[in-house]
């Protein structure tokens, strides 16, 4: 890690600190409701199952459709001015859920936060101010603050709720929503020239081509199963634990036991998946964990201590997923092409958080909290048989490097020796950006033959 930050200018130390804590607050305030809207929101006018649920998902309807706008607007707009439009809005649902007496008001108020979709504006933005040879490390911090802002958000809204109610929960996070803005204003470096950036932002002309490859719909169609299962189950979660005699303020010492023990039982997974190239394999076995444990919640075993052993196994599967399924896509998304395979990934994300809101508050409203938990391992059964057929994806990884301008005229034949470089598996070069994009195979590649291609022509 020294050696890594020792590499980073003071710049981009300051964007990715700000970038990635501004991602994490924006995540915070929209997982913090999930360990409580189920309890808190049946006091408030109208609700039902249904209305809770959909309470629950509707900010990632508003967030699927305007993302892609949004980073598309910063870049004609400016990524700070987006940025803080969308935490603007942001704020304002926040307000509107906390000022609400009726289950309208928090929906309205929810569909307004989701409406503030600056994801893709921030890591355009951070994209910008990062070099190619960071850029790796920077879009990892990203991934970590958003892993451990679910886990704090699990923690941290159970107590809040407890001592200041469901609207004290919103106005903490419009509250730290303006600090967020705060830190874009006075943090934030100013933004350079803004560019065109393959590896993280979508391109129109590349996005048929990436919604109808195979492959990577399965891991659209993973990541919208996972999230529409997990926001389907927080309808009952909650309650459960109510019922198993756990009082609410001690519902986030539940939770943190819970998630604390599942991330240690994820590691050595992923280890396994990463370093021993079994990534189709442990996502089979962590899917078949959660169709298990869901299965199993839904009936009379999850009872007492079976409650928590069975959503510890839930959560070790589901951590495992979300770790291993952006790599999965890094490895699968063609040369140039991962910001809009990443792009495609996230809007299926959204979509999943809404209809799993929508579908675990019906199931609820119809048949009660069992039906929620069954018919969750029904759907994440049938993600299992369709990832089984799934190719296991190549030991590849993308690489960006920088070309000098002496290989201007020379870009056609640079492409082609590029490609035949050993361990080279795809390239794109964009002479506009002056950048190749590769995909490499990191046990195969011949740097020294790399490095010397990429050097400046000798005069």
């Amino acid at each position: 890690m020294r050696k890594v930050s020792a590499l980073l200018l003071a710049s981009e130390r300051r964007a990715i600190s700000g970038l990635a804590g501004l991602y994490a607050s924006r995540m915070l305030g929209l997982f913090m409701v999930l360990p409580v809207l189920a309890i808190y929101a049946e006091a408030l006018a109208g609700a039902t199952p249904l209305l809770i649920g959909v309470a629950l998902g509707i900010y990632g309807l508003t967030q699927a459709c305007l993302q892609i706008p949004f980073g598309w607007l910063s870049d004609r707009y400016g990524r700070k001015r987006m940025i803080a439009l969308g935490l603007l809005l942001f704020a304002a649902g926040s307000v509107v859920a906390a000022l609400a007496d009726s289950i309208g008001g928090v929906i309205a108020g929810r569909a307004l936060q989701g409406s503030g979709a600056v994801a893709a504006a921030i890591m355009a933005l951070l994209a910008d101010q990062t070099r190619e040879q960071v850029r790796t490390a920077a879009m990892a911090t990203i991934g970590v603050s958003i892993g451990l802002s679910f886990a704090l958000a699990m923690v941290l809204g159970p107590w809040l709720a407890a001592w200041a109610g469901l609207a004290g929960v919103f106005w903490f996070t419009a509250a730290l929503t303006l600090v967020g803005l705060l830190a874009l204003w006075r943090w934030v470096p100013p933004a350079p020239r803004r560019l065109k950036h393959r590896d993280v932002g979508m391109d129109r002309q590349q996005l048929r081509h990436v919604i109808t490859r195979p492959d990577l719909w399965r891991l659209d169609l993973s990541i919208f199963t996972l999230h529409l299962v997990l926001m389907a189950i927080f309808v009952a979660v909650p309650l459960r634990l109510v019922n198993a005699g756990i009082s609410i303020e001690h519902h986030g010492l539940a939770y943190l036991g819970i998630m604390g023990a599942a991330f240690v039982l994820m590691i050595p997974m992923v280890i396994i998946a990463e370093k021993k190239q079994r990534m189709k394999l442990m996502c089979l076995v962590a899917i078949g964990a959660m169709v298990l444990s869901l299965a199993s919640l839904g009936l009379p075993v999850s009872q007492g201590a079976g409650l928590f052993f069975w959503l510890l196994i839930f959560f070790t599967g589901f951590n495992l997923l979300e770790a291993t399924l952006p790599s999965m896509l890094s490895k699968l998304a063609p040369a140039g092409a991962k910001g809009t395979a990443m792009g495609v990934y996230s809007t299926g994300q959204f979509l999943g958080a809404f209809l799993g809101g929508t579908l675990g508050g019906w199931l609820a409203h119809t048949w009660g909290l069992d039906a929620v938990f069954l018919g969750a391992a029904a759907l994440a059964f049938l993600w299992w048989v369709t990832m089984w057929s799934m190719p296991s994806p190549p030991p590849l990884s993308s690489e960006v490097v920088a070309l000098s301008e002496e290989h201007t005229d020379t870009l056609d034949a640079l492409l082609e020796r590029l490609a035949d470089v050993a361990g080279v598996e795809d390239v794109m070069v964009v002479p506009e950006e002056r950048l190749a994009y590769l995909k490499v195979n990191r046990q195969q590649l011949d740097q020294a033959a790399l490095s010397r291609l990429l050097s400046p022509p000798k005069q």
